[in-house]
């Protein structure tokens, strides 16, 4: 069964096709590198042992995804991972962000009913439900006005789902994981997180300060009504979250929901602040990290957690990593990449 993972040379998108290829799936790469690095495909063939199908692709252009569909008979299920992804940039380029991520969904919308796939696992986000009124968010916690552009996008990415499926004539069946805060690395050091340019994550940032890149890390606020003042993220390995993956796309080729559109939180539940990743970090490399306060960032919700037993109970879902592990992890990765 080929599994089309668009934004499938990103982040999670990379580790997500490792996964897939492991379950005996076919994945097939659409990504227009953008936000990504061909590099990403040599670690996927040294992980695999072999290559990976792979399209310069913008989801935008129509033609040019009808061409995959076309050249890729049989496809089965899409992962849309492709998008924008940076809240601080999303505040200053909200038009582009608006553009680009409910563009593409919607190209891809209308390419998958050209060519009869049913089934899609969208990349949604914990920033739909704005700023929560209590933690842990279940996927019943109301959604709120989202604090940044990109969140926004999310919102209206998830409604068009939604919306899609409930037409009369539709075959359209979804899957929304929303993210919490994806962090770490694959265990060979192969594939990880690979910011072109200043990060916008934080564990990232930690990594190239650790490593001299970075003069010092700058942590966004420590006012916040938190145990230390800083923000509060439930922070996930890459790897447990691409099982997530592999999870519904089976869900969905199963045929077991009972409804067109489910939604599931993919997240550790529990929250850590800030301070404390720094501070794991630390623990896990030996190593003092040079860090300043600095003013509260535009678009940052102070505190988010998942509720993640709706994923334990259907998804038969767990994550399996702990954050020491996952540091331990993004740090290896960062030595790989100093060694070239």
């Amino acid at each position: 069964m080929k599994i089309l993972v668009t934004g499938g040379a990103g982040y999670i998108g990379s580790h997500t096709v490792v996964e897939l290829a492991e379950a005996g799936y076919e994945p097939v790469i659409v990504d227009n590198f953008v936000n990504s690095q061909e590099s990403v495909l040599a670690g996927l063939r040294a992980i695999l042992g072999r290559d990976v199908p792979c399209y310069r692709v913008d989801c935008i252009d129509r033609a040019a995804l009808r061409g995959v569909f076309e050249k890729e008979p049989g496809i089965g299920a899409v992962i849309h991972f492709a998008a924008f992804k940076a809240v601080g940039e999303s505040v200053r380029k909200p038009l582009a962000y608006f553009e680009n991520n409910t563009g593409s969904l919607l190209t891809l919308l209308e390419v998958m009913r050209e060519f009869g796939v049913e089934n899609l696992v969208f990349s949604s986000s914990c920033t739909v439900y704005g700023i929560p009124d209590a933690l842990p968010v279940t996927e019943l916690t109301p959604t709120k006005p989202a604090s940044s552009p990109y969140g926004r996008t999310k919102q209206m990415c998830e409604d068009i789902i939604h919306d899609t499926a409930a037409a009369p004539d539709a075959h359209l069946r979804g899957i929304l994981l929303r993210y919490f805060n994806p962090i770490g690395a694959h265990a060979s050091a192969r594939l990880g997180e690979l910011p072109l340019g200043v990060p916008n994550n934080l564990v990232p940032f930690i990594t190239q300060t650790a490593a001299g890149l970075r003069d010092k890390l700058t942590i966004f606020g420590s006012d916040y009504a938190t145990p230390d003042g800083t923000n509060v993220r439930d922070y996930i390995h890459v790897g447990d979250l691409a099982q997530a993956h592999i999870a519904a796309v089976r869900r969905l080729l199963e045929r077991t929901a009972p409804e067109a559109v489910e939604t599931f939180n993919v997240g550790t539940g529990h929250g850590n602040t800030v301070l404390e990743v720094v501070h794991a970090f630390e623990q896990a490399s030996g190593l003092k990290l040079n860090y300043v306060i600095g003013p509260r960032r535009a678009g940052d919700v102070p505190a988010i957690y998942a509720d993640a037993i709706k994923a334990a109970q259907v998804l038969g879902f767990t994550t399996k990593t702990s954050l020491l592990d996952s540091l331990a992890s993004a740090w290896q990765w960062q030595l790989t990449l100093a060694d070239g």
